[in-house]
């Protein structure tokens, strides 16, 4: 046993040396080409005197990189994380400014704007001689990838269960049939391994499964981490008891959802036993969440460390450097990409000006480098159940279009960070499956405005009698990416721009958008109104919605048969006739029916759901947003997710289907339908691994025309520990109980 610490400690001690030789000879050849940096006195030195500046500055560099640099990002974790980002490189100089300056010769010095240049270098040289060193020695590889890796792994933690655990990590936005062309063509080889479609033996099963009506993130990832995702219509909604929008993407929005979740549901999470929440818009239960935006909006406390992610990734600076260039690197990618596009005149096409580039550098480097660095953290402390979303795909996906070249190459580095979480559960303390999922796809198409010259809401307008702007304005994009760039830069959603109160306005309807779905809502009328009051109030409003050749169908409350759907040319479908006479939903495909019933039962659905047209034939659908590629609504690749599961698992449903030649056929192969059933097999397969799961309540009942999400679920359905508890755990709302007087 001594022996093996005697060759540890040899080994550790040569990698060492060679990491100092190699930055000695980076120092020197970078002095010899930088005319601001020198290493020799203004009198000259000799060849070894130069050397050995060198190689004291080198040495003093690295050692100040391990010392001095966790502690800079530590007290610069106040700083936004973007801005922390973008300071990596003149942190770095300092420190070889300082590096030089305790040179005890007094030889040497660099101009300020080259010590960034020379600093960067040598970090990266540093990183990828140690990395090239360690990888040879599995012990080394270890011990390096818990350096890189989340340190909060040394908190006293619960010893956790002896099976497996299990990652979930969710591919936003990738559809099922994106994904079964990428591995056809090679752009994802690991996932072509797992399916065995390299010939090898396969390891891993793909599932279809078809999502709700509001086929976004927000719906969908609330309904897999905490079984409920009741009462999310879309993306954004208006609730009429509280006057206020409802915005999945909204810190203050997410943690109410949350809470409402936990309290409907029954129990706090997926993740409430020794899980991990990385990168999403909710917890999920977890007691360590990273980059979670439920939590983003209260103040950083021991119980939320919603930005310790950022601290455990640019800890170390050769990640700083790293990700610093690649968010650089991939600016230039867009402006480029965006460019190529307008001048050979590409349709559709969106506007990707103003800041987009930076978002898009956010979501594609950023988060990705820091939520798989959190993830490989989990993975070495031995965590039980990790859940992590990474957006990259997605939020190109609806500027470049769901099959461009530009969401090609962000597959090919989505499959790479896969491999490398995988590589990593090799040196977990415990065994790993991994499972892969999506949480919507994504339809291409124009958007309503490009192709008609008038967004929904000078529609809506027309119809109510009301003036209508000369020329349409975008309608705000609802990119998950952006609200996680605002809560990094400690700007979270404008509370005042989305708040309506029936006294401002009370002949003004509210017009919002998700995708291709589009909700209209009469704040002066306190309760939903029905077809019957619409017309009585507004007599052109519903023909000229169904009847205009972008509108697919329309879903409003009738006094006569509870619900109906409308379309074209006066077609009017009862909602319990639906099965027998899909009139309008005929195009959208099975499933349409029962998703459109489930959303007529939620107590804050619209006074009008608007669904634009699709087209069978090419998977298309009109966007109400400024988005080529959307989700949100019915039609298309939209509502075909994906599971990907490890063969050791049960399999997902009795009815597991891997190809669908005709998206959206009769018979399309969806075996598992809605979110909610996504929960109840992701936590069939926690307990598979030994983990004790709360049992599940089933879901509360709902009464459709309820004043507010609360009165569809009475307090005394659920005990208040219960709610309290994961309120807690999940990081999303203070212990103190919380009115019924609507979201905060």
């Amino acid at each position: 046993m001594g022996g093996g610490r005697w060759r540890r400690a040899a080994s550790q001690i040569g990698r060492s040396v060679t990491v100092w030789a190699v930055s000695t000879v980076t120092m020197l050849v970078l002095a010899g080409i930088l005319p601001d940096f020198r290493l020799q006195s203004a009198d000259g030195d000799s060849a070894t005197q130069i050397a050995v500046t060198a190689a004291f500055g080198a040495g003093a560099f690295g050692v100040l990189s391990a010392l001095v640099w966790p502690l800079l990002v530590r007290l610069l974790l106040l700083v936004p994380a973007l801005v922390l980002a973008l300071l990596v490189f003149f942190l770095n100089g300092g420190l070889l400014l300082l590096a030089l300056h305790v040179n005890p010769a007094a030889r040497g010095g660099v101009a300020p704007e080259t010590a960034v240049v020379v600093a960067a270098v040598m970090s990266a040289v540093a990183s990828a001689t140690g990395g090239a060193l360690a990888v040879r020695d599995d012990d080394a590889y270890r011990r390096r990838l818990y350096r890189l890796a989340d340190r909060r792994r040394r908190r006293v933690r619960p010893p956790a269960p002896a099976g497996p655990g299990t990652v979930f990590l969710q591919l936003d936005g990738v559809g099922h049939d994106v994904l079964t062309d990428a591995v056809g063509q090679g752009l994802m080889p690991t996932l072509a391994r797992w399916l065995g479609r390299d010939g090898s033996p396969a390891s891993h099963r793909l599932d279809l499964w078809r999502t709700d009506w509001s086929s976004q993130t927000g719906a969908s990832q609330l309904g897999i981490l905490h079984g409920s995702n009741h009462d999310v219509p879309a993306f954004r909604w208006y609730e009429k008891h509280s006057g206020e929008v409802m915005v999945c993407n909204r810190p203050s929005s997410a943690a109410e959802l949350q809470r409402r979740a936990a309290r409907y549901a029954g129990h706090p999470g997926l993740l409430h036993t020794d899980g991990a929440s990385r990168g999403n818009l909710f917890g999920g239960g977890a007691d360590e969440q990273a980059l979670v935006l439920s939590i983003a909006a209260r103040r950083r406390s021991r119980e939320t460390r919603s930005r310790a992610g950022y601290f455990a990734y640019f800890s170390d600076p050769a990640n700083a450097v790293r990700t610093a260039l690649s968010f650089v690197a991939e600016v230039a990618r867009e402006i480029a990409q965006s460019l190529r596009a307008r001048l050979r005149e590409e349709r559709p096409r969106v506007s990707r000006g103003g800041l987009y580039p930076l978002v898009r550098a956010f979501a594609t480097v950023v988060e990705r480098d820091v939520v798989v660095a959190a993830v490989m953290g989990d993975l070495l402390a031995g965590r039980t159940a990790v859940y992590a979303d990474l957006v990259a795909y997605d939020e190109v996906a609806h500027h470049s279009g769901p099959r461009s070249r530009d969401t090609a190459k962000v597959l090919q580095r989505l499959d790479r960070a896969v491999a490398l979480i995988e590589k990593v559960a090799e040196h977990a303390p415990r065994q790993y499956r991994i499972v892969v999922l999506s949480d919507h796809g994504q339809s291409p198409g124009e958007t309503f405005r490009s192709r008609y010259g008038l967004t929904l809401g000078d529609l809506v307008r027309a119809g109510c009698g009301l003036p209508v702007p000369r020329r349409a304005r975008r309608t705000r994009s609802g990119a998950e990416a952006r609200a996680a760039v605002r809560a990094a830069l400690h700007r979270p959603v404008e509370e005042g721009e989305e708040r309506y109160r029936p006294a401002g306005r009370r002949s003004e309807p509210i017009v919002l958008a998700s995708g291709n779905l589009g909700l209209v809502s009469f704040p002066a009328v306190p309760h939903r109104m029905s077809e019957e009051e619409i017309h009585a109030r507004y007599p052109a409003l519903l023909p000229t919605l169904a009847n205009h050749p972008g509108i697919g169908f329309l879903l409003v409350r009738s006094e006569e048969h509870g619900g109906v759907v409308l379309g074209a040319r006066g077609a009017r479908v009862p909602l319990d006739r639906l099965d027998e006479e899909p009139g309008p939903l005929a195009p959208f495909g099975p499933g349409a029916a029962d998703a459109v019933r489930r959303t007529h039962s939620f107590p804050n659905t619209a006074d009008i759901m608007v669904n634009s047209i699709h087209d069978p034939a090419d998977g298309e659908v009109l966007a109400f947003e400024e988005q080529i590629g959307s989700h949100g609504g019915l039609g298309g690749a939209q509502s075909r997710a994906f599971l990907l599961s490890p063969l050791a698992l049960s399999a997902p449903t009795a009815r597991t289907t891997t190809t669908s030649d005709t998206p959206d056929a009769p018979g399309d192969g969806a075996g598992i339908v809605g979110a909610e059933e996504v929960h109840r097999v992701l936590r069939r397969w926690l307990g598979e691994s030994g983990l004790p799961l709360t049992p599940l309540n089933g879901p509360r009942p709902a009464a459709p025309e309820a004043a507010s999400a609360e009165a569809a679920v009475p307090e005394a359905a659920v005990p208040e520990a219960v709610v309290r508890g994961a309120a807690v755990a999940g990081g999303a709302v203070p212990e103190a109980p919380v009115p019924d007087d609507g979201p905060r």
